[in-house]
Parts: structure tokens; C-alpha cells; sequence
């Protein structure tokens, strides 16, 4: 099929990539010119394992190109993804002016050829509807330019049509439907996950565009082109419910890193162990092992954004989400919990020096958006304590930007030199075999809190480092 991609970050482009792969013809459109200069020679703004090998192929096979026209890319195309961003504003609320834009210009380049636009970009609840109403301005807004146009070449009369006054009811409405389909993918692990996904959740009543999607995603479906395993699953919902699972998943998974963190907390007062608990309580079916890893809490783009967009949505319609206000204080809270850790091991931190194994919110990721990190740094740096720090992506790439007060070093043994204390704040692999002797040996007091409950116990102990975790 022929596809247009709007938006070349994180969820566009890796949406873009894979449809190429599948064989499908896909434009993906940004209006920064830099970015999209960048990625036809092949430089990514964004990390993300395979994604580059992805871009490179589909590029090369002449099924992935990349433009700033959005004009021509819909008049090109039958499917049409929404995929910018939806920051959070202050008040909690996502930021839908790219989405509004977008939406209004896709309008003004619709020609009577049928179209399915796709909402790929997470929006509030209701937002479908929304998104067909700014189309159809952005058709009239077309309409009216056009016949100011004529007007303008005509002398006198009225060449103003009609169909102006009845757009919804006139042929000048161009033929295209609004499908919702949200994306749940994990960074660090997002082309599995388009490929071998859980789910496929499609929101619409129209079978015409529920029928094209399938066609889409065929491949995906019934494990074409040599995807292996079983059949995905394939759920056709009204709009707003498919709006609604996206932000309704996210939300279950951060209240459940919450409350195994509430477990920790409460452990560590009794003499449990969390490790234990969490495995004892992940055996149970109704609840599983996934996302019960005590720690520092999630970050990220995603959990914060949807669960401040859920909560001022229930607001908005008369309800208080107390559970997922609770959800999120618990896990701004957990941040500070480190601090404290630190604080009880070495007393007074002013004029200690402590390392950060890791940076990014999480693994195989070069994504800093609220990192439990950046807390930490923060508050380190409050207490007058010297942060350093040092991560896989962000040391190999030079990144610096919103890192101030804190020095990033280019490996682990030069972070760990003369330190008073490390903190396990990413789960990256490296981190889990490191050579822990040379480490103590390198540290001014040889402690290590880990922040994510990953790291073997005897290994580190063994090493002559005093190892601290979350819950035990």
C-alpha cells in the first residue's frame, strides 16, 4: 500500500520503518528540514537497536523516503498516520497544536480519492472526532482559497458554490475515515514489538477502513514474511475505546511499578525481601511477574505524559483518579528514597562524590525524558554533593544537554575513581558482570546502592563492596 508517515520521531519513524519492511511504500514527513536531511543520508535522530539497519533498507530498496512535503505525501498516499508529538503541558494536559495542525493540513490537500487517517499519536479520549472536524475545515479552508482564486480571475458574478453552507452533506467533502490505532511500543525493544506485537487495536465503524487496516497489517497478522509464531490478535473497537486502552495500559503498568515499590518500602520495615515476594506474587496468573522489579521507579516520555493526561481527562468529566494520582506520587517519592539511602550509608553528603551507573530512563534507549537520573543529579547537587556519571549511549555520543551538575565520564572505572558511593540508576547489561574488585579497588569507600535490584548479590559482596537495595 501506499503510506504517509506525519512526524519522523520516535513513534514515526520506527511505524514508517517497519511498514517498509513489510513491503508497503511509505513517505514519512516532517516539517524540520534538518532532521529529514539527516535521515536521507541515513543519520537517525534517535537510538533505538536494529532501527538504522531498518531505515537503511527500506531506503535502499526504494520503499522509504523522506520529505518535508506534506501535500505531496497525502495526495500520494491511502493511508495516512498521525504520528507527532503530544507533550505534556504544565497542566497536565497533552499539547495537541501539533496534532490540530497536522489534522487542519491534510484537510487542505484532500482530493475526491478515499483516504484512512490514522491517529498513531496518543490523544485524549475523544479526539477522533475532533480530528475529523479539523479535516473537513482544513477541506473547506481548500475550497475557499480555490474560489477566491476564480473570483479574483472573474469579473463580477458569484461563482461561489453552494456546497460551501452544507459541507458535510456535499461532494465537495472529501471521501476518508479517522481510525484510531495506538501504539504500544517499548523503547529499547520497539521493532519487536511492532512485529511481534500482543495486540493489534483498531478503533472505527467504519468497515471499509477497519478492512484496509487489516490489509495493512496482514503480514504482522497472520506472520507473513517470515515472522514466525502465533497469530496476533486483532481488535476492532468504537474510537474512543481504542483511545481509552492505550492510556488505560500505561496506567495499569506504572500503578503496578508503584505498588511493588510500596511493597519494597514496607519490606524494608518488616525484614522481607521484595525479590522474593515479587516472585511469590508473579507465580499467581491473575497478576504475572512483568513490571514487578522494585526500584528507583519508571520515567520515560510515555507513563508520565498519559497518566497526567488520564487524570486531567477524569477531571475534566467530573472524576477524581485518586489510584493513578497515588500511582504517581509514590513513584516521585520512590526518587527521593535513594537520596535517603545514600544519606543513611554516608551521613552528610556535601563534599562526597557520587557516580551514576547509567542515565537514560532506561536500557538500550538514548531517551532522557524524565529520567529517575535527572532527580537524582538534582538533588545530589542540592545537597552539595559532586555527581558524576557514566552510560553506554550517552557517553559514546557526547550528549550534554539538560546535564548540567554533573560530570559524564567515558567509562565505568574512570566514574567509579575515587568515589564515596555508586548508584544503579540503568539497567544496562554491562552492568550486571562487571568486574566489582576493580571497582571497590578504584573507590574511596567501596558502596554500591542498586537502584534496580539487578545485580548479584554474592558477586558484589564477594568484591568487599557493601551493596544496598531496594525492599531487602
Amino acid at each position: 500500500m501506499d503510506v504517509a508517515v506525519v512526524g519522523a520521531g520516535y513513534v514515526g519513524l520506527v511505524t514508517g520503518a517497519c511498514l517498509a519492511h513489510l513491503g508497503h511504500s511509505v513517505i514519512c514527513v516532517d516539517n524540520n528540514p534538518v532532521k529529514i536531511e539527516n535521515l536521507q543520508r541515513g543519520h537517525l535522530p534517535i537510538y533505538e537497536p536494529g532501527l538504522e539497519e531498518l531505515v537503511r533498507g527500506g531506503t535502499e530498496a526504494g520503499r522509504l523516503h523522506f520529505i518535508t512535503d506534506l501535500g505531496l505525501a497525502v495526495k500520494a498516499s491511502e493511508v495516512i498516520f498521525i504520528a507527532v508529538g503530544t507533550p505534556a503541558l504544565p497542566s497536565g494536559e497533552p499539547d495537541l497544536r501539533y496534532v490540530e495542525a497536522v489534522a487542519r493540513e491534510i484537510g487542505q490537500h484532500l482530493d475526491d480519492r478515499y483516504r484512512v487517517i490514522v491517529n498513531k499519536s496518543t490523544v485524549p479520549i475523544g479526539s477522533g472526532d475532533w480530528v475529523r472536524m479539523l479535516i473537513l475545515d482544513g477541506a473547506a479552508e481548500a475550497v475557499q482559497q480555490r474560489l477566491s482564486s476564480q473570483q479574483m480571475a472573474l469579473a463580477g458574478g458569484d461563482p461561489t458554490p453552494s456546497c460551501l453552507a452544507t459541507l458535510d452533506k456535499s461532494p465537495c467533502v472529501p471521501p476518508f475515515d479517522v481510525v484510531s490505532n495506538p501504539e504500544f511500543l517499548r523503547e529499547g525493544s520497539a521493532i519487536q514489538d511492532t512485529f511481534y506485537p500482543d495486540r493489534i487495536v483498531i478503533g472505527s465503524n467504519s468497515p471499509r477502513a477497519i478492512e484496509i487496516l487489516r490489509q495493512l497489517y496482514e503480514p504482522i497478522l497472520s506472520r507473513q514474511q517470515g515472522l514466525g509464531g502465533d497469530p496476533v490478535p486483532l481488535l476492532v473497537t468504537d474510537l474512543a475505546s481504542a483511545e481509552m486502552i492505550k492510556y488505560a495500559a500505561n496506567a495499569f503498568l506504572a500503578t503496578k511499578i508503584s505498588f511493588i515499590n510500596e511493597i519494597a518500602n514496607i519490606c524494608e520495615r518488616t525484614g522481607a525481601d521484595i525479590t522474593q515476594v515479587a516472585e511469590g506474587i508473579g507465580l499467581d496468573k491473575r497478576i504475572g511477574r512483568a513490571f514487578l522489579n522494585a526500584g528507583i521507579g519508571w520515567g520515560g516520555s510515555c507513563f508520565p505524559k498519559d497518566l497526567s493526561a488520564l487524570i486531567q481527562t477524569a477531571a475534566d468529566y467530573g472524576y477524581e483518579a485518586k489510584l493513578l494520582r497515588a500511582t504517581v506520587e509514590v513513584n516521585r517519592e520512590q526518587r527521593q528514597r535513594l537520596v535517603e539511602k545514600l544519606q543513611q550509608a554516608l551521613k552528610v553528603l556535601k563534599g562526597k562524590t557520587i557516580g551514576l551507573l547509567g542515565l537514560t530512563f532506561k536500557p538500550h534507549t538514548d531517551d532522557l525524558r524524565d529520567a529517575p537520573s535527572l532527580t537524582l543529579i538534582e538533588q545530589l547537587h542540592r545537597l552539595g554533593a559532586k555527581v558524576k556519571a557514566y552510560d553506554p549511549i550517552v557517553s559514546a555520543s557526547g550528549m550534554r544537554e539538560g546535564l548540567a551538575h554533573v560530570i559524564v565520564e567515558t567509562d565505568v572505572f574512570r566514574l567509579a575513581q575515587d568515589c564515596d558511593a555508586l548508584v544503579l540508576v540503568t539497567e544496562w547489561p554491562e552492568f550486571l558482570s562487571l568486574d566489582y574488585r576493580r571497582l571497590a579497588e578504584l573507590m574511596r569507600r567501596p558502596l554500591l546502592i542498586d537502584g534496580r535490584n539487578c545485580l548479584d548479590r554474592q558477586a558484589v559482596q564477594q568484591a568487599g563492596i557493601t551493596l544496598i537495595g531496594v525492599g531487602w
